[in-house]
């Protein structure tokens, strides 16, 4: 859906600085549901919000194969506005998955979660490049149709999903403090600030770039979405070890890399338009998101009890996919107007921030605990 919303929303708008926001509304909606989902979660349990997510999904597909037949740019925007309420309720895989083990393996768990998107860096290319023509009429028709299918399977999946096994610290009072004093802690501050900075630009570039590269610069879908492909690769495949390495060095620091590597990212996409140039830069930019995006939801982790985690947990979940709607909104304009370069110089005063919180509160107490807990 990322390698094609922007490729199929030029091919079905007049007006090509709205190629994006089929995209961009993919991602409000995601911002506009997460505190339901949460909510609704809170309320039913995680396997029945689940299921109930890849249903929509599913429909979702469906009414996009209806947007294609009609040539329809808006009701292809319905579609990715009903996928994006699916997408809210994935996000929180990771933190069933924190809930269910011990504390001092929760960056493990949150990690290992993300690897599951490995596949997609395949299946989706395939998806994408072969299936545009298997319903020969309408384009990319085949893809939407295949991914229908397997949201059904995912939907039948989730019922045999169990209920999470919560580890409380037993030392830990467990507290349930007035939402204010929760967020007003710099250690949830910065662990917000790392999600909102990582999901945000990574979102905007990542948006931009099919445009970039097969509208602007005439790259071939294949070469694209072997782009894309190698991005996805750059998200999760860092995951096999990220965990580990926030228990050898430290969350802070594995940010602190997370945010070079968005540096860098930005960097290397400003000296040229060459397919290397851009396939350096989607790799960086997925590794540089990984770390901050692992190593936000860890540190978020350490500043909420267990009977506050739902709340602490829309709180971030509805920034960070705010900051990655405004980003994705952004995505199709800037590049409309002011092209790729300038793009690329918008993270930089954001990484700037997110570098000297991460000083501020590198002493703080809360990871001090959970340095003592990882080496007992």
């Amino acid at each position: 859906m990322v390698g094609l919303g922007g490729i199929i929303g030029t091919m079905l708008s007049t007006n090509k600085a709205l190629a994006t926001l089929p995209l961009s509304m993919m991602v409000v909606s995601i911002a506009a549901t997460t505190i339901p989902a949460t909510m609704l979660m809170r309320r039913i349990g995680r396997r029945k919000g689940f299921a109930i997510a890849s249903v929509s999904a599913a429909i979702a597909v469906l009414i996009a194969v209806a947007a294609l037949k009609q040539s329809s740019f808006w009701l292809f925007v319905v579609a990715t506005m009903l996928f994006g309420v699916n997408m809210a309720f994935t996000q929180q895989y990771r933190y069933a998955a924190a809930e269910s083990v011990r504390p001092i393996y929760v960056a493990r768990a949150v990690s290992f979660v993300l690897v599951g998107s490995i596949g997609a860096a395949f299946v989706g290319k395939f998806l994408a490049t072969q299936g545009q023509g298997w319903v020969g009429s309408i384009p990319f028709a085949g893809t939407m149709l295949v991914l229908c299918a397997l949201f059904v399977v995912q939907a039948g999946l989730m019922q045999f999903l169990g209920p999470a096994r919560e580890h409380a610290d037993q030392e830990e009072l467990q507290t349930e403090r007035p939402l204010g004093n929760i967020v007003r802690q710099p250690l949830f501050i910065v662990a917000v600030l790392g999600g909102t900075v990582g999901f945000g630009l990574m979102t905007l570039i990542m948006t931009a770039t099919p445009i970039s590269m097969n509208v602007n610069d005439g790259f071939s879908l294949d070469q694209t979405m072997s782009v894309i492909r190698a991005h996805v690769l750059g998200m999760y495949v860092p995951s096999l070890a990220a965990g580990f390495l926030i228990e050898k060095v430290g969350v802070t620091r594995l940010m602190f890399v997370g945010a070079f590597g968005l540096l860098a990212a930005s960097v290397i996409g400003l000296q040229g338009h060459s397919y290397l140039h851009y396939w350096w830069a989607l790799v960086l930019l997925g590794v540089g998101w990984n770390f901050l995006y692992v190593g936000g939801t860890t540190l978020l982790t350490y500043t909420y009890s267990m009977a506050e985690r739902f709340r602490a947990q829309a709180v971030n979940e509805f920034l960070v996919f705010g900051t990655s709607a405004t980003a994705s909104l952004l995505a199709g304009t800037v590049m409309h107007y002011f092209g790729w370069n300038t793009l690329l110089l918008i993270p930089m005063p954001m990484l700037i921030a997110i570098c000297v919180g991460l000083f501020v509160v590198r002493k703080e107490p809360l990871l001090d605990r959970a340095a003592v807990a990882i080496q007992d």
